[in-house]
């Protein structure tokens, strides 16, 4: 018998929300109420302002010819978004290191998006991912930045730098496609690929607005996607598109895999799949792919990056990297913050890259172990707080820290504060088997939420089954649909939904906004994420959730004091 938690309960288990109430009525949801597929709601947009100090002058981003941004070649077609491409949540910044360089209503819906999926923009995914020609080369003479900022022949008209823009450090901003779409309406940015609805008569692109492209996956041979009642909906084409933005492609000299789920193993992969995909060419000659891949590993977000990238390349292991940060002149407010960084975001951000993971015991804590049907399986009897068995040796550094879940949040919450909420995501459920065969199911996700007692809809705390233990899938919260699956379209594998991989944070505060989804529109918003949602789970870490939260949810990991001290000294790093 389920039994309905106190709300007195339910605050011992799980964060509310990450907006001013995390409360909706899940009967509303169940019944598809106010939830449409291609819905695209106002504008919403922000912008990154980096900071300029006098202070370690050289120690800004750069490229091996030493230009800034301004010196540059610009875009000769300023166009759309490459492949939701680089290295998950990179952003970039730091007071010094300036001026960066080179049945159910709802299972209609399901079912309908899957159709115009596979319908009505056949055409536009056939051309976005098709490789049956080549694209002529541009010039043999041409140097790899010339080859990022300049259009491929037989292409869309978009070039590496017409997302990854050169003076934005190479993200594909807000604002910049705002400014955009209002002076030059016609730049090739705006494709019908990754227009709101490619089939429209009338194209509009707020998702874009927001920094967001769409990016075309491959259902992984041991995966489906299914509809609320468990039947298959997957396309016969076995594509899904899924919205992501753009990071920048600083540091990743030294931050592969790239893309937010690691599907390219190397920058020229990573840069044929985005000629392809995004700017719909075909394939290019190696030597073009290798002068492109040369140029992005010679961006830094400063000259302490470089440092730290030459030791890696001569093989020094991430921990030995020596401190490249120890030398700079921080100020007291970011003297704290640094240890606030050591003590709340090392763990997983740490070594000599700034995205290594060297606190496995605080990294095993996000891998909990699944009962059959889709729910986390905790320790009986319960404790208080409930304490998830954890899953047994999983090896993925690519992590679910709740981000995808955020978006979630923002569809299904009317007073969230997401960036992103006025824009549709698709809504997914994914079945994985125990081989390419698809005959035997290992687990649905996310899982149903279960029935339940009482007339209390409003909340999103979970049930609790008959020993006391929350009712609720992998993000430990009532979760009807998933808006990306994360890693696990790549390996097919269960423990990887909705995972993504670690970036580095050198050059962060340069490059909001934030996550694979733009979720977080500052530096403000995803520390107050981590001091509400993530840090008071890792108890290896010993920050428990005892501050008063800035606004409503969740008490906080760190205090006010703490998240300011960090922020000062994330904008430095």
């Amino acid at each position: 018998m389920l039994r309905r938690r106190t709300s007195h309960e339910a605050s011992r288990y799980l964060p509310r929300s990450q907006s001013a109430r995390l409360q909706l009525r899940r009967r509303r949801i169940a019944q598809g109420e106010g939830l449409r597929v291609l819905a695209a709601g106002p504008d919403a947009s922000g912008s990154s302002i980096g900071r300029l100090s006098s202070s370690d002058a050289r120690d800004g981003w750069s490229v091996a010819n030493g230009k800034a941004p301004h010196q540059m070649r610009q875009p000769i077609l300023d166009a759309h978004p490459p492949p939701s491409d680089g290295r998950s949540m990179i952003e970039h910044s730091s007071r010094e290191d300036h001026q960066p360089l080179a049945g159910s209503r709802r299972r209609i819906l399901v079912s309908g998006l899957l159709g115009w999926a596979a319908g009505g923009i056949a055409l536009v995914a056939m051309g976005a991912c098709s490789t049956s020609k080549e694209t002529g080369p541009l010039s043999h003479d041409l140097t790899g930045e010339q080859l990022f900022t300049q259009a491929f022949p037989g292409t869309n008209g978009r070039s590496c730098a017409s997302c990854h823009v050169p003076e934005d450090n190479f993200t594909l901003t807000p604002a910049h496609v705002t400014r955009l779409l209002e002076t030059n309406p016609s730049d090739p940015l705006f494709s019908a690929i990754d227009a709101d609805d490619p089939t429209a008569e009338t194209l509009t692109f707020e998702h874009l607005k927001v920094g967001l492209v769409r990016v075309w996956l491959t259902v992984p041979d041991t995966m489906d996607l299914i509809d609320d009642a468990g039947n298959v909906t997957t396309p016969p084409d076995r594509k899904v598109f899924v919205w992501r933005s753009v990071p920048s492609i600083a540091d990743t000299a030294m931050t592969a895999p790239f893309q937010f789920d690691g599907r390219a193993a190397t920058l020229e992969e990573q840069a044929q799949a985005a000629i392809i995909s995004h700017s719909e060419g075909g394939t290019v000659s190696q030597t073009e792919l290798a002068r492109i891949a040369a140029f992005q590993r010679e961006v830094f977000t400063s000259d302490r990056a470089r440092a730290a990238a030459e030791h890696l390349a001569r093989g020094v292991a991430p921990e030995n990297v020596p401190d490249m940060e120890a030398a700079l002149d921080l100020t007291p407010a970011e003297q704290r913050g640094r240890a606030v960084y050591e003590a709340a975001c090392a763990a997983c951000h740490g070594g000599g890259s700034r995205g290594t993971i060297t606190n496995r015991e605080a990294r095993d804590l996000l891998f909990p172990a699944l009962k059959p049907d889709g729910h986390v399986l905790y320790e009986v009897p319960a404790t208080d707080p409930p304490t998830p068995v954890l899953a047994a040796d999983q090896a993925s550094d690519f992590l679910n820290i709740g981000s995808a879940f955020v978006t979630y949040l923002g569809q299904v919450d009317p007073e969230s504060e997401i960036l992103t909420k006025s824009v549709s995501f698709p809504r997914y459920r994914y079945r994985f088997y125990t081989d390419g065969s698809r005959t035997k199911k290992v687990i649905d996700l996310p899982p149903p939420p279960p029935p339940f007692d009482g007339d209390d809809l409003s909340d999103f705390d979970p049930e609790l089954d008959d020993d006391g233990n929350p009712i609720a899938g992998p993000n430990l919260v009532p979760q009807i649909f998933s808006s990306d699956p994360g890693r696990a379209m790549i390996t097919g594998q269960p423990h990887d939904f909705e995972a993504f991989d670690v970036p580095t944070l050198r050059g962060i505060g340069r490059t909001a906004p934030y996550f694979h989804n733009n979720s977080a529109r500052d530096l403000d918003a995803v520390v107050t994420f981590y001091s509400q949602f993530v840090l008071g789970r890792l108890a290896p870490l010993n920050l428990p959730p005892i501050h008063p939260p800035a606004h409503e949810g969740p008490p906080e990991a760190l205090s006010a004091d703490q998240k300011s001290d960090l922020i000062a000294f994330l904008n430095r790093l």
